[in-house]
């Protein structure tokens, strides 16, 4: 986990420098879109071989991390951000895979479980980081995240930045919780599973 975590704060820095057709994806996405969702797999891995209690752990020692990694690499705001939407985020993954690991089908725990961990952790985030509103609460705001921008970087209707850099974000947290359910499979019976 550890490792995911420095690997995303470091990535986080650095825009994807890509174009699809119109879409100049360096305005809504960084690298650190594509390792961060491996984080969830990580829990869900965890949860599985070694139980709720090894996961929660896990999340905790990665929250440690985050914590320190943050401070030293971006503000307080962000670092209060992002040190929140992990533990939101990652603590919703672990309650949610631990209640469905029980269900028929065995994607349904790690995909649901992702998905709405990443819906958590996507909204905390880019609220607490960007948001406007909180600027009194949490500190000055990134006037260039709350400047209006074409959505997407290409549509017509103009919204704030940092909510196209959370949609982008969450697309991509999407499409990663459905590609990380080929190695989940692979590696979940890889170790005896914790009893259900």
């Amino acid at each position: 986990m550890t490792l995911v975590v420095v690997a995303s704060n470091v990535l986080v820095q650095y825009p994807v420098a890509f174009r699809v057709g119109a879409l100049d994806l360096a305005e809504i996405l960084t690298w650190g879109a594509f390792t961060y969702p491996v984080a969830f797999l990580v829990t869900d891995l965890t949860n599985r071989w070694f139980g709720v209690a090894t996961a929660r752990n896990v999340v905790l020692a990665g929250f440690a991390v985050a914590i320190v990694l943050s401070a030293f690499l971006s503000t307080p705001r962000i670092a209060l951000a992002s040190a929140t939407a992990y533990l939101v985020g990652q603590m919703a993954d672990v309650l949610l895979f631990d209640r469905l690991r029980r269900v028929r089908a065995w994607w349904e725990a790690p995909l649901v479980a992702s998905a709405s961990g990443s819906v958590l952790d996507t909204l905390v985030f880019f609220t607490l980081a960007f948001a406007p509103a909180l600027s009194g609460l949490l500190g000055a705001g990134d006037a260039f995240a709350a400047e209006s921008a074409p959505a997407f970087g290409l549509l017509a209707v103009e919204v704030p930045r940092w909510m196209s850099w959370a949609a982008a974000d969450f697309s991509v947290k999407m499409l990663f919780a459905a590609l990380l359910l080929a190695p989940y499979r692979g590696l979940m019976n890889r170790v005896v599973p914790y009893p259900a």
